[in-house]
């Protein structure tokens, strides 16, 4: 009882010495002009990442932005604003906030929808927040960490049998618009055996969002999710907030010890984000458009998913990727392939023949699968893509009647498989299986057992 006395009178005491402290005067700024998306203001001092509220001086009609530092030059600093700019005028005050404020994390947060600043968007009441921790969180050594070793099951049959997700693993999911990458999530909700599972939908259109909560994720799997919505129609500054949100969320229940699933939608929106920023502060273009600093914000935000150290939790994270025209070689395409550790590429051919997931298998690797697997079931997955390639590759021969049987022995079992290995790679949308079974069925196709 002494000890706590003390310590409260020692609390006490500098508390009283705090408010004897000068207070140090808030210098303000003034809003200088603004060009497209960025503010410029001079007559005040902020770090880069700091935050400021910009007001306007018409009583009448207050209005209050907030805006965020992207950079200086000489005097004066530019800004980003996070919401509308419409009412405020030149001369406008600037008043600098510090650095970002703290974010609401907790168990509280499962089945609620938030934006990128983690206010609620389903109308279910505030957050109540069991903690309270910055945007920015602390990097892992790359040397103590857990190293990839044990599978994930998906619950997607050709993902689990010819591309084994690892535990911690990190991939991409490559598509153009409309060839259900979307739906694929879905399915990876509702079936992955994940405790946690995180979904960012950046830069969606809004009706997708509802569609994406209602539809595709469904009722069982919001449960045990949390997800993080800002859709294309606001400001660059909010979509880059949500995707780095999301991944923060994922880092926290990481760091409680869950194993979390991150789905991210889409990771060319948030590169998209960046280089609104980047072109509107004056950085110039090199790639296609893309600044450099788009393909460093890149590897700073994946690398932040993957296994914790020994002991930990993990973050499995699946992020799509849209090719323009379904342009393979798009410079975000190429640059996420580079830093994920896998890639699913969709097919726009095989969804135009209803071949549902539309999964290239030729296209498509798991880089950690052979760590993951059972040599015998490596051995069965190379077997499958080597029948299934050899098919493809004489399919126009076979289809207009060209090829004569007899003329090639591998082709021939190629053929004698293919309706089989279309089976295996098809799966509908309420149709889950683990992956003990995808794997039997795997081994009972190549070694032409029935039954």
């Amino acid at each position: 009882m002494r000890l706590e006395r003390t310590s409260f009178a020692r609390r006490l005491s500098a508390y009283q010495d705090a408010l004897s402290l000068p207070v140090q005067p808030v210098v303000e700024g003034r809003l200088l002009r603004m060009v497209g998306l960025t503010l410029e203001a001079e007559g005040l001092k902020a770090a880069v990442g700091s935050r400021c509220l910009v007001l306007n001086e018409d009583s009448s009609h207050p209005i209050q932005v907030e805006a965020e530092v992207m950079g200086f030059s000489g005097n004066k600093l530019y800004l980003m604003p996070v919401g509308s700019l419409v009412g405020i005028a030149p001369g406008a005050r600037v008043i600098p906030q510090g650095t970002a404020g703290l974010l609401p994390m907790g168990y509280s947060m499962l089945g609620r929808v938030l934006d990128g600043a983690g206010r609620p968007l389903d109308g279910k009441g505030s957050i109540r927040a069991e903690d309270w921790i910055p945007m920015d969180g602390p990097s892992i050594n790359p040397l103590r960490r857990h190293p990839i070793e044990e599978p994930l099951d998906v619950g997607i049959r050709s993902i689990n049998g010819l591309l084994t997700v690892g535990r911690g693993q990190r991939l991409g999911l490559f598509a153009g618009t409309g060839v259900g990458k979307s739906v694929l999530l879905g399915m990876m909700t509702r079936f992955t055996e994940a405790e946690i599972i995180v979904v960012g939908l950046i830069g969606e259109r809004g009706r997708e969002v509802r569609e994406f909560i209602e539809n595709i994720l469904g009722d069982e799997g919001i449960k045990r999710s949390v997800v993080v919505a800002s859709p294309a129609d606001e400001s660059p500054l909010m979509r880059l907030r949500a995707a780095m949100y999301c991944t923060r969320i994922a880092e926290y229940f990481r760091d409680q010890g869950c194993n979390v699933l991150l789905l991210m939608d889409s990771l060319t929106r948030f590169a998209q984000a960046q280089r609104e920023i980047a072109l509107a502060i004056g950085e110039p273009p090199a790639t296609k458009g893309y600044p450099p600093s788009v393909f460093a914000k890149l590897p700073a935000l994946v690398e932040r998913a993957g296994n914790a150290e020994k002991g930990g939790g993990s973050i499995t994270a699946f992020y799509t990727v849209l090719s323009e025209g379904d342009d393979q070689q798009d410079p975000i395409a190429d640059a996420a392939r580079g830093v994920l550790d896998g890639h699913i590429v969709l097919s726009r051919h095989l969804a135009e023949e209803g071949h549902y997931p539309a999964i290239d298998i030729e296209s498509s690797i798991s880089r950690v699968m052979p760590a993951v697997v059972s040599p015998e079931h490596l051995r069965y997955a190379q077997r499958f893509k080597q029948l299934w390639s050899r098919y493809q590759q004489s399919r126009d021969l076979i289809s207009v009647g060209a090829y004569v049987p007899g003329g090639d022995a591998e082709t021939d079992l190629a053929i004698s498989r293919q309706p089989d290995m279309a089976r295996y790679l098809q799966q509908s949308l309420d149709e889950s299986e683990h992956l003990p079974q995808s794997v039997q069925r795997l081994a009972k196709l190549v070694e032409g057992r029935t039954g």
